[in-house]
C-alpha cells in the first residue's frame, strides 16, 4: 500500500508539472517582431563620355577589275599557255587559236592589194598622159575627166584592200589570246583542241591587288553616319571582318556613296576600298564591314542595371531619402555591357548597379556610391 502511494504521488506531480508548463506556454504573448534591417546595394551616377562603337555590315567583295577573256574569232584552241590560278601579267599569252586561216586570208589580201596598186598606178600614168594630149588639143577634156575617174576607182579600191589586209591581221592577233593587266587567271572550262566560236568564254581574270567592297546601310544609319562623320564622311576608315572571323590586316576607305536609296529595301549602298596585299582577298569572296563611330559626350549605363517591361526600358532610381523607384529610359544604341542612353536620365541621377533582382519599387536602401571608373571595371569583369 506504502509502494502504491508513492506511485500515486509521483503521477500526480507529473500531471500538475506538465499542466502548469502547458498553461506558461499558452499565456505566452507571441510578438512578430518585423526585419527592419535595410539592405546595402551599389549605386552609381551615369556620367557624360566620350565613347567609340562598331557596327558590322554584311559585305561584298569584287576585285578591282575583273573581265572575261572571251574569244575574237572562231578556231580551234591549239595551245593552253597558263593554268587556273595562276598570276600573270599584262600582254602575257594565254591561248593560241589554230590561225592557217588566217594566214591564208592575209596573203590573199596582200595579193589583192599588190593588183590594186598596179591598176592605180596605171590609172595615175594615164591620167597624167590625158592631162598633156588635152594641153596639145589632141583629145578633148572629157576623156581627161574619165581618166580622173577611173584613177580614184582604182585609189579606192588600194583602200579596200589595205582594209582588208589590216583585217586579216587582227584576225591572226585575235588568235593569239593575252591578259589585258596583271592578274590572276580564274576557271578554264575549255581545253585544248576545243572549237571555239566567236565570243565563247575561255577564262575570267581578276586583279586583286585592292578589292572594293560594297555594303549596305538603313537611311537612318547612314544620317547617323553622314551627322558623326561630316567633317570627312565619304573618307571614313573602316576594317573588314573576313569570313573566318578575323580582320583583314589592312584598314579600308569608304570612297563612294549611293545617290539614292532603294525603295524596295529602304537602304543606301557603300563601296570601301582595301588594299590586297597578300592577295588574300579573292573576287566574290564574303565578309562584314566593321564601321567605328565616335560619340562625344553620351550617357552611358550597364546593360545589368536595367530590365524590359513590355519593351520598355526600365533603371531602379534613388529619391533623396533613398527609396527606389522605377524610371524609364530610352536608349539609343546598345554597345557590349552597355545601353548610350536617349532620354530618360541625366547625370544627376543616382541608379542602382547590380541586385535589380532582388529590388522592388518603393523600399528603401543604403546606397553604396561607386565612382563610374569602378563600374566601367566590374562590367569588362
Amino acid at each position: 500500500m506504502k509502494m502504491r502511494g508513492n506511485r500515486m504521488y509521483w503521477v500526480k506531480t507529473v500531471v500538475i508539472f506538465g499542466f502548469l508548463l502547458l498553461l506558461i506556454v499558452g499565456c505566452k504573448t507571441p510578438t512578430n517582431k518585423k526585419n527592419t534591417s535595410v539592405e546595402t546595394y551599389p549605386v552609381f551616377t551615369p556620367v557624360e563620355k566620350d565613347t567609340i562603337y562598331y557596327k558590322d555590315y554584311i559585305a561584298d567583295i569584287q576585285a578591282y577589275q575583273y573581265v572575261e577573256i572571251r574569244s575574237r574569232v572562231k578556231g580551234y584552241i591549239e595551245k593552253i599557255h597558263i593554268d587556273e590560278g595562276m598570276t600573270v601579267k599584262k600582254g602575257q599569252l594565254l591561248f593560241s587559236l589554230t590561225n592557217q586561216e588566217f594566214k591564208e586570208e592575209l596573203m590573199k589580201a596582200k595579193a589583192v592589194l599588190k593588183n590594186a596598186i598596179a591598176e592605180a598606178k596605171t590609172a595615175e600614168l594615164n591620167y597624167y598622159n590625158a592631162k598633156l594630149l588635152v594641153e596639145k588639143e589632141v583629145i578633148s577634156q572629157t576623156e581627161v575627166d574619165m581618166a580622173q575617174a577611173k584613177l580614184e576607182a582604182m585609189n579606192a579600191k588600194v583602200d579596200e584592200a589595205k582594209s582588208k589586209e589590216v583585217s586579216a591581221v587582227l584576225a591572226i592577233s585575235f588568235s593569239q589570246i593575252k591578259a589585258p593587266f596583271d592578274g590572276v587567271i580564274n576557271r578554264i572550262p575549255k581545253k585544248k583542241g576545243s572549237l571555239i566560236g566567236e565570243g565563247d568564254l575561255l577564262t575570267t581574270i581578276s586583279d586583286n591587288s585592292h578589292v572594293n567592297v560594297y555594303f549596305n546601310m538603313s537611311e537612318k544609319e547612314y544620317l547617323e553616319f553622314a551627322k558623326t562623320n561630316k567633317e570627312n564622311a565619304r573618307n571614313n576608315k573602316v576594317s573588314l571582318l573576313m569570313a573566318n572571323n578575323t580582320l583583314h590586316s589592312e584598314e579600308g576607305v569608304v570612297e563612294t556613296v549611293e545617290g539614292e536609296v532603294n525603295k524596295n529595301t529602304g537602304n543606301i549602298a557603300f563601296r570601301a576600298k582595301f588594299i590586297n596585299p597578300k592577295n588574300l582577298l579573292k573576287h566574290g569572296s564574303t565578309g562584314k564591314i566593321r564601321m567605328k563611330t565616335k560619340l562625344n559626350k553620351v550617357l552611358m549605363i550597364p546593360q545589368k542595371s536595367t530590365f524590359e517591361i513590355q519593351d520598355q526600358v526600365y533603371v531602379y532610381a534613388l529619391d533623396s531619402i533613398n527609396k527606389v523607384y522605377m524610371k524609364a529610359v530610352v536608349p539609343r544604341l546598345r554597345i557590349p555591357h552597355f545601353f548610350i542612353i536617349e532620354s530618360g536620365l541625366t547625370p544627376t541621377d543616382r541608379i542602382v548597379f547590380e541586385g535589380i533582382q532582388s529590388v522592388k519599387d518603393g523600399i528603401e536602401i543604403v546606397p553604396d556610391t561607386l565612382l563610374f571608373s569602378e563600374v566601367l571595371d566590374k562590367v569588362s569583369l
